[in-house]
């Protein structure tokens, strides 16, 4: 079996964080390597990381997709880790170029850019893989078959969080790189802690449970005095069976470093899931509770999720490993193309619920602003 050869796009900057994290999640397997990058957003910028990195530079994606076009660059797939601006026109070339696409979230800038490029994956058929990380951690993965199965029954309340404090103070006026271009309207769009966290409680809400959302009724701040973006999310919503969902975000939780998770209610039983806790899976039944750790020996696991688990249990597989699942999942998405054997990928998110994650922070930014009046989506 021959290695997938991936190209980064971004993620090369000094002071960026993901682009390592793919690194490693790319390479975790080893059945897959990175060859090729445009690294930064100026050309000598990105030369230079390419060369730090050890891989084949190019000063712009645009260049990088027409080498592997002419055949004169050898690739598989692209990884988009820039912010947030700047994931639509590389992740719209590729896709009409041919070349599958795993792209950080959330998806886009905009509700409109999010549709052309969810109908352009729609139209190519194209492989699109959504970086929400932590729908590749195994017991989250579990949460949704267990419901798909309907083995805590039907979903009457779902809980969605994530709470940090890192964003607790002005960090963006000291420069913080990370927190300057979050914070920053044309960089991240209309929401800051909606977009960079409340999607991640968003698709715990409704990837895990299979459930969309009908409408929302939410209250953003900006506690940070001078902050032209929400540091703090919340969200009620009605699910499209006429369950509720709670969904919450916060960057001002001090202490707090990522508590992300969910609860979720059903007729025959409940569920809960934490980030911090990733190795294990709580089932409440009433009379007692179960509780589900993670390890490739273990048989409860079903087939769609026992192939993407790497070592026995009391090793815990956690958030380097979240990530190297989904790009298992693009590797297996190509590697069936091809008509190679290998096990089917899971249903991981893609640009269906990039769009949707889009449309649910573009509803909550109206309704916050109509204090808090019911937003269709």
């Amino acid at each position: 079996m021959q290695k997938l050869k991936v190209a980064m796009i971004g993620g090369g900057g000094e002071g960026a964080f993901f682009g390592k994290v793919h690194l490693r999640a790319v390479c975790i397997d080893g059945t897959r390597e990175v060859v090729a990058g445009a690294l930064r957003s100026s050309a000598q910028g990105s030369m230079d990381a390419a060369a730090q990195w050890g891989i084949q530079g190019y000063p712009d994606y645009q260049s990088m997709i027409d080498a592997w076009k002419n055949g004169d660059l050898q690739l598989d797939y692209a990884v988009i880790a820039t912010p947030n601006h700047a994931h639509f026109a590389p992740a719209l070339a590729c896709i009409k170029a041919g070349l599958p696409v795993l792209c950080e979230k959330p998806i886009t800038l905009t509700v409109d850019e999010a549709e052309i490029l969810a109908e352009a994956v729609q139209a190519s058929q194209v492989p699109f893989v959504l970086a929400h990380t932590y729908t590749g951690h195994p017991m989250m993965m579990l949460a949704k078959e267990m419901i798909r199965r309907g083995d805590i029954g039907e979903i009457r309340k779902v809980e969605a969080w994530y709470n940090q404090g890192w964003l607790a103070t002005d960090l963006e006026a000291d420069g913080q790189q990370q927190a300057a271009w979050r914070t920053d309207p044309s960089k991240t769009g209309i929401s800051n802690c909606g977009g960079d966290i409340g999607t991640h409680a968003f698709i715990a809400a409704t990837w895990v449970t299979g459930l969309g959302l009908k409408r929302v009724s939410a209250r953003l701040n900006a506690f940070v005095e001078g902050r032209s973006l929400d540091d703090d999310f919340n969200v009620i919503g009605e699910l499209e069976n006429g369950g509720t969902a709670i969904i919450t975000a916060t960057q001002i939780a001090i202490g707090y470093r990522n508590d992300s998770g969910f609860r979720i209610y059903g007729s025959k039983g409940s569920l809960e899931w934490q980030q911090e806790e990733s190795e294990k899976l709580l089932v409440k039944r009433g009379e007692h509770d179960e509780t589900y750790f993670i390890g490739a020996n273990f048989t409860f696991f079903p087939d769609s999720i026992a192939s993407y688990l790497r070592v026995p249990a009391g090793h815990n597989e956690d958030f380097f490993e979240a990530l190297g699942n989904l790009h298992c999942t693009m590797e297996r998405h190509i590697r069936i193309r091809r008509g190679e054997t290998c096990p089917a990928p899971f249903e991981h998110p893609g640009a269906k619920e990039g769009l949707a994650g889009m449309q649910f922070v573009k509803a909550a930014v109206e309704s916050s602003a109509r204090d808090g009046a019911w937003v269709s989506l």
